[in-house]
């Protein structure tokens, strides 16, 4: 897939995205669970598109950052990020520890999560709490490996905020592996 066409796929994403439940312009409804079913799905979306992006060695970090600056809330403060392979660091304050993560590997620990590659995200809620404008989701989601075809189970929780457009943003992204008993 072209840049262009990544781009423009997560444009359309994201336009879905943020005229969910919204009345006018400006004007913000309240979060429903199929908003946040969306958000998913268009957060899932982006990380497969990053790594089609890497692997047809097109602009992947130009897309990794598009992503970054349209899914989560960075530029609207305070953003609690801390992802599932990281120890040495791990909680991700900026958008450039983010970034690091997903694809740079600016911090000595990140391999580039985004740009494994993965074919494909499913997410399986355990719940959603919905308020007026702010929701959370946590439940397992699914990471296929391109090579592979298997699934990587990964424990999750996002919180998500209504910005003054109406779109969602997230400001709480916790990922983990399942705890595995040693024996």
């Amino acid at each position: 897939m072209s840049m262009r066409k990544t781009l423009t796929a997560l444009a359309i994403s994201s336009f879905v995205l943020i005229g969910a439940g919204q009345a006018t312009a400006g004007q913000s409804a309240q979060i429903t669970e199929a908003d946040v079913v969306q958000a998913q799905q268009t957060w899932g979306e982006a990380i497969v598109a990053i790594g089609e992006a890497y692997t047809s060695q097109e602009d992947y970090e130009a897309l990794a950052e598009e992503v970054v600056d349209t899914l989560y809330g960075y530029d609207q403060g305070t953003v609690l990020f801390k992802p599932t392979k990281a120890s040495e660091l791990q909680f991700r304050s900026t958008k450039e520890e983010v970034l690091s993560y997903f694809v740079t590997g600016a911090i000595s620990e990140d391999g580039g999560f985004a740009i494994q590659p993965w074919s494909n995200v499913r997410f399986e809620n355990h719940g959603i709490i919905l308020d007026e404008d702010s929701a959370i989701a946590m439940g397992n989601y699914y990471f296929t490996e391109v090579d592979s075809g298997e699934e990587v189970k990964v424990e999750y929780t996002f919180g998500y905020f209504q910005d003054e457009d109406g779109d969602l943003r997230i400001r709480l992204h916790h990922s983990s592996l399942p705890y595995s008993p040693q024996h």
